[in-house]
């Protein structure tokens, strides 16, 4: 049988360039003030072009330091770049905004600034209607139901006791006995009794849901720590981190079929980081909100990859996995008879955390938002171009690969190598075209 070789197209130049070292802008917002309280949403407005740069004095001084001069590199805007944003805010501003088109703009990477791609993902992810005129409308109902669901999910069964008193007329009894130094005798429902087991008792609920609400503090902890915007002790890291655990203790009481996932803090991540650090701080101060609908929304593509009952299924995650190695062989043949025949590198020992976390640990957190843009682009759902991705991955260091043994490729393969990202979406897409061919 004649082995399928790689396709000369993939013998491109690009393979060996290499990505910026890690982005200083990542911690540019770490100094920014919490987050206020929430106030009634306004219209979202559409994102402004950003001013032209300016050039810096010849004779103001420069450090002699890389950083430094990755930073001058950056604050300066190429043409290219500012042709791109005009093509998004043109598209921004219709009143009716061209789906296809914005999925087209955005499959080939968000301009930063500008505001542009907090937009862009609300939009994409169904979380903003395409008819602007009804964004206001959207935004308040939306805001105001996941305030709803706080106050009722985030709640301290106390707090419940207390209302039920309050509700029964019992307050002022209460206040007697405490100024007599004597228990209050709250004529409290057994089932919200503190020492009740009953399965719909509030308090046995809390209980069980301890463990949960604890992993996720941990995770969230753990969530970036290199980034000051999630990590350390400031009082806007610390928002951020209430928030983020906000969020998936209320998903996780309002999906008991899945509830909490370890992982979930990693894919939450970058939903966040974006809207929250939309440049209009009336639109950031509800970041929380918008984040847990498109969580929801982005979530909704790929439950069954988080819910165990179904790992042996022909939805569940090794179902997944499966695909990512047909691709591959349908590509790669030498290179997927090396990896899977011949080393024996099961695809279960690397692609399901590829899989699971949306390449959120594979990539710098900058180079991952770009690589977002292009699964939140596609019309079918996140998940097709999610394993084309993979599929590239492999592709483009096959060299490698076919020169190592078990050892050097699964450590290769779990600890993927810097890349240059633009080349890999480009692969990726190379990989549909010729599937549909």
């Amino acid at each position: 049988m004649v082995k399928k070789r790689v396709p000369e197209w993939l013998n491109n130049s690009l393979w060996s360039s290499n990505p910026p070292d890690d982005d200083e802008r990542l911690l540019r917002y770490a100094s920014k003030p919490s987050i206020p309280a929430f106030q009634p949403p306004p219209e979202p407005p559409i994102p402004q072009r950003p001013p032209e740069p300016q050039r810096q004095p010849e004779e103001e001084p420069k450090q002699e330091t890389k950083d430094s001069s990755r930073a001058d590199e950056r604050s300066s805007i190429s043409p290219e770049e500012i042709s791109r944003q005009s093509q998004f805010l043109a598209e921004l501003s219709r009143k009716v905004i061209n789906l296809r088109e914005l999925r087209r703009l955005a499959s080939q990477g968000i301009p930063e600034g500008a505001g542009i791609r907090p937009t862009v993902w609300k939009i994409l992810l169904g979380y903003l209607p395409c008819d602007r005129s009804l964004w206001t409308i959207e935004l308040a109902k939306k805001r105001s139901q996941y305030k709803r669901f706080k106050e009722e999910l985030l709640v301290n069964p106390s707090e419940v006791t207390r209302r039920l008193d309050k509700s029964a007329g019992l307050e002022s009894d209460e206040s007697k006995c405490e100024r007599r130094g004597l228990l209050p005798r709250s004529e409290i429902p057994h089932g919200e009794h503190p020492l009740s087991l009953g399965t719909n008792s509030i308090w046995n609920q809390f209980f069980q849901d301890t463990e949960i609400i604890e992993q996720i503090d941990r995770d969230v902890h753990r969530t970036h720590p290199g980034m000051h915007f999630f990590s350390g002790d400031s009082s806007f890291a610390r928002s951020n981190q209430e928030a983020l655990k906000n969020i998936l203790i209320v998903f996780a009481k309002l999906n008991p079929g899945i509830r909490y996932v370890q992982g979930m803090n990693e894919v939450l991540a970058p939903l966040f980081y974006v809207f929250r650090n939309d440049p209009d701080e009336e639109i950031a101060a509800s970041a929380e909100a918008d984040t847990f609908f498109c969580f929801v929304e982005l979530l909704s593509g790929f439950r069954d990859n988080f819910c165990q009952q179904l790992d042996n299924s022909v939805v569940g995650i090794r179902s997944t996995i499966t695909k990512v190695s047909k691709l591959l062989k349908e590509h790669d043949e030498e290179l997927w008879r090396h990896l899977e025949v011949t080393t024996k590198v099961n695809p279960q020992f690397y692609a399901f955390r590829w899989i699971t976390l949306l390449l959120t640990q594979e990539f710098n957190f900058a180079d991952s938002l770009h690589i977002w843009d292009a699964l939140l682009s596609d019309p079918e759902g996140p998940q097709e171009t999610l394993l084309r991705i993979c599929c590239a991955m492999l592709i483009l260091v096959r060299r490698r690969l076919l020169a190592g043994d078990f050892t050097s490729n699964l450590k290769l393969l779990q600890h993927y190598p810097s890349t240059n990202v633009s080349h890999l979406l480009y692969v990726a897409d190379k990989l549909c075209a010729r599937s549909v061919e």
